[in-house]
């Protein structure tokens, strides 16, 4: 151990599901506490703050929270990025550390969707109103005619253009995307939903933007993560079993959109997914090749196998081999969402780039139970919020 690295020091996260007896208060408090207690450390130590939610993004969130695990007067970071709002709240509590200015700070995200249903783009209040109006001096909504903002039909459409631009993908490889990560999941214990469900049974629910079937989507709910993060000096003067613990962040990358010709029609999610994942295997030190695991962003399954290309899990347009192989399944080359990933382990917007590191970190811990990843030494967690923004984080295992 040396360097001024920052550390993952104590992790904790909710099942994902339905909460109705709580709220978001009461969930992003739980988590907090028990991550205090995972990395055996107190408010007291805590340094700086970072709260991350979506749907209550103007409600002080952080300050909320205080008020019960204990206000010190540290300075909160409420931040909210889409569904890269949790990996944003790490990123701030990250920064913080590397500036010097904290040596120990916690980040936390939160939601509480319950049943919200379809997140969409164009409202029907639109569809008979035909005068001039906003940035644009558009005259209607242009959703659903010239590209969408309604989420299964972003990325639907992200879907079927790899698909017409690459060989050996089709509605079955995106079907077998979904039908891995709900295997995966009745292992998890965590996640909302813990059922198997068959090729056929996936392809065949309904359709809600094709490829993209209901067993393919994933669902709204509530939840929430947090992380302890600690410097390295900090952590040298703690006892050598909070130590052992400890998981290494050798990268921490936020991107968001470079202009790019089609994203003015429909949103581009895979170069700054790209750009997210050059960086952080640069300051990682390290290759798609030398991953262990990996958590990313399966919104839809039309999104998990994008990215695979996208991180360089695969060969350039590869992404229909790599899942027919079944390398991304938890016995396979390089596991993806073995928690059951966002379309069964459950998608509250601000909670999820939390999870995705919680999950990571279990690993790395040797403390993930039967859905372990045996001998796990490096993982990636992914992000991508529509807007766009694009958080991954790389962990590595504390050595011997």
């Amino acid at each position: 151990m040396s360097g001024d690295s920052v550390w993952v020091l104590g992790t904790s996260m909710t099942r994902f599901g339905r909460y109705p007896d709580l709220d978001a208060v009461d969930l992003a408090a739980r988590v907090c506490l028990e991550a205090f207690a995972d990395g055996e450390v107190t408010v007291h130590d805590m340094d700086v703050m970072a709260a991350g939610t979506l749907f209550q993004a103007s409600t002080s969130m952080g300050q909320r929270i205080q008020k019960q695990i204990g206000q010190t007067g540290i300075p909160v970071f409420n931040v909210t990025n889409a569904c890269a709002t949790g990996a944003t709240a790490i990123r701030a509590v990250y920064l913080s550390i590397k500036a010097g200015e904290a040596s120990m700070g916690l980040a936390v995200g939160v939601e509480q969707m319950g049943k919200m249903g379809l997140l969409a783009g164009g409202s029907k209040e639109e569809a008979n109103v035909y005068e001039p109006s906003g940035r644009y001096g558009a005259v209607t909504s242009i959703d659903g005619v010239l590209g969408t903002a309604t989420m299964p039909g972003v990325f639907a459409q992200a879907g079927m253009a790899y698909a017409y631009e690459n060989d050996g993908v089709g509605f079955k490889q995106f079907a077998k995307v979904a039908y891995k990560n709900h295997l995966h999941s009745t292992l998890n214990p965590l996640a909302q939903y813990q059922k198997e469900f068959s090729l056929e049974e996936i392809m065949g629910s309904p359709v809600q933007s094709y490829p993209n079937t209901l067993l393919m989507c994933c669902p709204t709910g509530d939840g929430a993560a947090a992380a302890v993060l600690v410097s390295e000096e900090r952590l040298r003067s703690m006892p050598k079993r909070v130590q052992k613990r400890a998981v290494k962040i050798a990268a921490s990358v936020l991107t968001s959109d470079p202009w790019v010709e089609s994203g003015q029609v429909q949103p581009d999610v895979n170069t700054l997914t790209r750009n997210a994942a050059s960086q952080a295997y640069e300051k990682a030190g390290i290759g798609p090749e030398d991953l262990d695991l990996v958590e990313l962003h399966d919104c839809f399954a039309t999104a998990e196998l994008i990215h695979y290309d996208n991180l360089g899990l695969c060969e350039p347009g590869g992404a229909g081999d790599f899942i027919d192989s079944g390398a991304p399944f938890r016995d396979g080359t390089t596991p993806v969402n073995v928690s059951g990933g966002l379309i069964s382990k459950g998608h509250p917007i601000g909670a999820t780039g939390v999870a995705n590191v919680f999950e990571v970190t279990t690993h790395l811990r040797g403390e993930a139970g039967d859905r372990q990843i045996k001998g796990a030494k490096v993982g990636l967690a992914h992000v991508i919020g529509l807007g766009s923004s694009c958080g991954i984080h790389i962990l590595e295992k504390a050595a011997a």
